[in-house]
This record gives C-alpha cells, structure tokens and sequence, in this order.
C-alpha cells in the first residue's frame, strides 16, 4: 500500500501528544527507519482550552487556531489529520470544513470499536472532561451504534477533572485512588466497558494496569492512525 503523510495536531496536552507519537511508533511494523510514517506533527501548546471554549460558547479563538492548524497541514502534504484530543471532536464538523483532508474521527471508531471488541456489551461508562460529557459527543457516537451511554454520578465526575487537570496536566502519574472511585461507581450503574474518553487518561493508563474492558480512545486512533498512512499495525 503507499505510504501517506499524516499530520498530527498535539499539544492539548503536550505529555498526551507524546505518548501519542510513541504508541505510532510501537505499533508500526517496520524494521528500518524508512519503513515508519512520515508525520508532521504541530504540538501547539497555547491552544485555547477546549472545555473552557464549549463552556462560554466562545469558539472563535479555539477555532481560528486550530484553522491555521490544518491548513499549515494541508499545505505540508499530509493526506490524513489526526488529533490526539477528545474534547476537540466537538468541534470536527466545523474543523473538517476548513480542510480537504479528511480527519479521522476518533469518537466515532471508538464506538464501533467498542461493538467489534464487546459485542455483547449494552452499556458504556464515559470517563471525560466536562466539555465531552456536557456536549454528548460520545453520547451520539455510542447510541449510532446500539449502546447505551453511562455518565459518572456529580461527584465521581469531580475526581475525573481533578485526575486529569490537577494531575495528569500538571506532570504527575495520577490518584489511583480517583479512578477507581468512579470505575466503581460506574460499574454500580451497570457498565460493561468503561471508555477513556480523555487523552490525559490514556497517559494514566501508562502508569497502571486498568481492567481489561477499559478501552482507551487513543489506542484506536493510533490504530486507525497507522492504517490510513499506508503502514501495517501491529
């Protein structure tokens, strides 16, 4: 298959990015260097919260940054985008409208990964920032496919902003204390996968063993990642 450019627009957060960056390379198959995916990779930093933004209802800021984002990518050659954020997938309609190259869309091949890899589950635990839950982007995605999405109760809901603003963005590991409090109380509500919908949670997820039906959102666009640039995931 040849080989295509992939663009990559990080930094939201920067430690996310990177882990992102090395789980393509872990999961490409090549022996050589050449044999990897050339990927442009803008780790912008300084992007406007993405939370902050759904919150306010001022997207003007987020948007023209990550405007000039994909259109640097475009010009660069890159026939697919990628961007290791889940919160920023709210916007994707509006993102996607700027640019001919396709973005792939974590938040829907999350979905239907969870329908390949769970077939028989029904509902879903959604761990992410307020912004994912408040707008349903996940919400959409899991129904489209037959499942049922599961929110942490208000307080649990707390432990995951802390985990992953006071902890994770700010360079620690992570309370494994919080996790599990709400992995807790969302298997109280019946859940049989719980799905890390928050980039920062998959930096968790390096640092401790989780169950085996948490899915991490990252893994699948790694994977997609990969197969749309030309290579073979392994």
């Amino acid at each position: 298959m040849e080989r295509k450019k992939l663009g990559v627009i990080g930094g939201m957060g920067p430690e996310a990015s990177s882990f992102y960056y090395a789980r393509v390379i872990a999961h490409t198959a090549a022996g050589r260097d050449q044999e990897h995916i050339d990927m442009v990779i803008l780790s912008h930093a300084s992007m406007p919260d993405r939370t902050e933004a759904i919150r306010s209802g001022d997207e003007e800021a987020f948007l023209a940054a990550i405007g000039e984002d994909v259109k640097a990518l475009e010009a660069l050659g890159c026939a697919n985008i990628a961007i290791p954020c889940n919160t920023s997938h709210y916007f994707l309609p509006k993102i996607q409208a700027m640019t001919s190259v396709p973005i792939i869309n974590m938040v829907e091949e999350s979905a239907k990964a969870i329908r390949r890899r769970f077939p028989e589950a029904k509902r879903v635990g959604i761990l992410a920032t307020d912004g994912t839950i408040g707008t349903g982007t996940y919400h959409r995605a899991l129904e489209a496919v037959g499942l049922t999405p599961v929110v942490p109760s208000e307080e649990r809901q707390k432990d995951v902003m802390s985990l992953i603003y006071e902890d994770i963005k700010a360079g620690d590991h992570g309370d494994r204390r919080k996790f599990d409090r709400v992995y807790a109380d969302l298997e109280d509500q019946g859940c049989d996968v719980m799905l890390l919908a928050c980039t920062e949670l998959s930096v968790f997820k390096e640092y401790y063993d989780l169950p085996e039906n948490c899915l991490d959102a990252m893994d699948i666009l790694v994977r997609e990642s990969v197969k749309r640039s030309g290579a073979r995931y392994r």
